[in-house]
């Protein structure tokens, strides 16, 4: 006999709030302690769908501001004429085809919620995780402003160290965050680095 989860409390939050899915609770628990969003920023979303985050950047950026979401699946919220959505493996996608496709050279934020589909073997989830964790910092190496801001998802494991020490060559603050929504059973956590220094790269 299998058994339904019950929805938890950020699950019944995001739908009396008409946020496509909880995890947009994750970003806002991110943002508010890193300042990591602001108004009229351009915004890279990397594995955006189903939308959450997407909605939650639209609401802090303004008008003013864009928003471009990567993912396999397109999002299931209708998005304004300030946001684009690419279908595309972020493995493929290389940094001059985004910049073909939206005329955005560099972004203020990239942020990525890419997390691999998990086989049930720990070890082999936790590199696939570290995997896409590089990619995203790959691609965020090539579009962010100097100055920018990146946050990345990564399953907890032995690449976190690894991962902190990446980051820190290139931003000047960085942080690791567990959100407080993340579910229980849920080992993945949060790279956050502020301040990109894009003269590394000049």
């Amino acid at each position: 006999m299998t058994y339904k989860k019950q929805p938890d409390y950020y699950y019944r939050l995001a739908r009396e709030k008409s946020w496509v899915a909880r995890s947009i609770f994750k970003l806002e628990e991110i943002d508010k302690k890193t300042k990591l969003i602001k108004p009229a920023d351009f915004i890279l979303d990397l594995g955006a769908s189903p939308g959450s985050w997407m909605q939650y950047t639209l609401s802090r950026i303004g008008n003013r501001g864009r928003v471009v979401g990567i993912d396999l699946v397109p999002p299931s919220i209708k998005l304004p004429s300030n946001a684009t959505f690419i279908v595309a493996n972020i493995f493929e996608i290389s940094p001059e085809e985004i910049i073909n496709k939206t005329e955005i050279r560099e972004f203020d934020v990239v942020l990525s919620d890419l997390a691999p589909k998990t086989t049930g073997i720990k070890f082999a989830d936790q590199e696939n995780s570290y995997l896409l964790f590089l990619r995203s910092f790959e691609i965020s190496k090539n579009l962010l402003k100097q100055g920018g801001n990146f946050a990345g998802k990564l399953f907890f494991s032995q690449h976190h160290n690894e991962a902190e020490k990446i980051l820190r060559l290139h931003f000047s603050e960085v942080k690791t965050i567990h959100p407080r929504a993340t579910r229980k059973e849920s080992s993945e956590i949060f790279l956050v680095g502020k301040n990109f220094l894009k003269t590394i790269y000049k």
